[in-house]
This record gives C-alpha cells, sequence and structure tokens, in this order.
C-alpha cells in the first residue's frame, strides 16, 4: 500500500483527466490520495472529487498564498464548511493551512499578518472539532512552531518538509509527521536527502504536491499522483531498506498522521 499526503488533484494542470489520474495511481497501487483544498472556492470541488474518486479522501483549508484575498467570511464559511464535512468519512483533515514566507511580499507587513490571522484562525478549528492539519511549510518553521506550541491540535503532516534536523524534531514532538516528495529525488537536495535518512522512520509520509515537484526524472513535466512508488523507492534506496517495508511504514505513519483516514482503510 502506498498514500499520497498531498495532491492537487483539482488543479487545472490535470486537464480535466481527474478521474483516469487516480485510477493511474491505483494501478501502481496507490490506495488512498488526500486532495486539499486551498480556499473557499474550491471546497465543494476537492469534496466532490473524493466522492467520485474511489482512492481518495480530502481536506478543508485556506492555503497561505490564498490569504490576501481571502475575507473573514471565508473563515467562517471554513467552520461552516467543516461542520457539514465531519458526517463525511473522506473528510480527513484541516488544510493547506500555513505560513509561506518565501514569495516576495509575504515576509511582512499587512500580508504577514493577515497570514498568521487566518494561520491561528484556522488553528483553532482544527482544535475545536479535533482534526488533524496539513500544514504549508516554506521559511516559516519556528513562526508555525510557536503558534502550534500555543494552540494544540491533533497533530498532522507538515507538507514538504525542508527545515532544520532541529525544528523536525520539534514538528515530531507536536505530533507532526513530515511530509517527503519529490524534491527529494534530487542528489543536489543534500538538507532534504539528510533528514530522510536520519529522522525517525515513524515519522515520515510520502507525498507528491501534484501537479507541483516534479520528481527528478519527470522534471519539468506536470507530477501526477502515480508517481508516489517510485518516490517511496528512493527513499527506500537511501534508508537502505526494502521497498515493500517503506511502503507499509510510510503508509502506515499516514494513518497515524490521519485518523480518519485509517478508520476508511
Amino acid at each position: 500500500m502506498w498514500i499520497d499526503t498531498h495532491c492537487h488533484l483539482d488543479a487545472a494542470e490535470f486537464g480535466g483527466e481527474q478521474a483516469q489520474a487516480a485510477a493511474a495511481a491505483a494501478q501502481q497501487g496507490v490506495d488512498w490520495i488526500v486532495i486539499p483544498a486551498v480556499e473557499r472556492a474550491n471546497f465543494a470541488t476537492v469534496a466532490t472529487l473524493a466522492e467520485q474518486l474511489p482512492n481518495c479522501t480530502y481536506a478543508l483549508g485556506i492555503h497561505p498564498l490564498y490569504v490576501p484575498q481571502a475575507e473573514e467570511a471565508d473563515l467562517l464559511a471554513l467552520r461552516t464548511t467543516i461542520g457539514a464535512a465531519m458526517a463525511d468519512p473522506r473528510f480527513v483533515a484541516i488544510g493547506e493551512i500555513g505560513l509561506d514566507f518565501f514569495v516576495p511580499g509575504m515576509d511582512s507587513g499587512p500580508n504577514r499578518e493577515k497570514q498568521e490571522h487566518f494561520y491561528v484562525e484556522q488553528l483553532k478549528l482544527a482544535r475545536e472539532f479535533d482534526l488533524p492539519v496539513l500544514l504549508h511549510v516554506r521559511r516559516s518553521q519556528d513562526i508555525l512552531l510557536k503558534h502550534l506550541r500555543r494552540i494544540k491540535v491533533q497533530g498532522g503532516i507538515a507538507h514538504a518538509f525542508n527545515g532544520s534536523f532541529q525544528q523536525a524534531e520539534a514538528f515530531i514532538g507536536l505530533g507532526f509527521r513530515l511530509g517527503f516528495g519529490g524534491a527529494m529525488t534530487f542528489s543536489r537536495a543534500l538538507q532534504i536527502r539528510r533528514l530522510a535518512v536520519q529522522l525517525p522512520l515513524a515519522a515520515l509520509v510520502l507525498e507528491t504536491d501534484a501537479p507541483d515537484m516534479s520528481p527528478a526524472w519527470l522534471h519539468p513535466e506536470t507530477n501526477q499522483p502515480q508517481q508516489v512508488p517510485r518516490i517511496g523507492t528512493v527513499l527506500a534506496e537511501l534508508r537502505g531498506m526494502a521497498v515493500p517495508e517503506l511502503a507499509r511504514a510510510t503508509a502506515d505513519n499516514a494513518r497515524a498522521a490521519l485518523p480518519r483516514l485509517a478508520a476508511l482503510a
């Protein structure tokens, strides 16, 4: 079993062929795909995809890069949508939420303040509904951790993790798993590959972030969820372990991070 813990299957890059992409992944042994929302406008879209495609689940949240155009009413709509989705077994987490201080103009001033406000309010929703979160982490690890220490949530996944070993340990200590995907497949990604080897296996999950973050053999083409097993093979090779063992471990970790997904499995 393989699990893609982060895949934007609703993205326009799939050209309306989401069903084909999910089926191709299933043929490669990808039993589950988690589709995170990014803004109010696609809450219904990700839920519908998960309803229609047998190996898909979804998360609801407002992505930090969509925060500048978001409104307070979107947070109210998110809370209402989460409340209704709790009856849907395919709904597994709050996400994609977090902070992005990499994009110019997002690391200071009103955009940073608004990002932190939306992040905090969504953490409060995760705490209220006792749900894990899917975190967007770009040059923002320490600020994310500061708020996580203050607003205790169930845990979740720090998507596309690329921080220090000490920051990784801090996320793990707060109940998070760390997502590894296409970036790990590039030989020049020394820090990510070092983390992939040194961190406890129990802390690692796999993801594609498709259609983005294509692995080395596919770059710059559109990424696909069917790439999870090959990405997992790279991780197994880096850690010197058998591929089936790695597949089982990372799938178990994903289920532990996302209990509602575990209930489906």
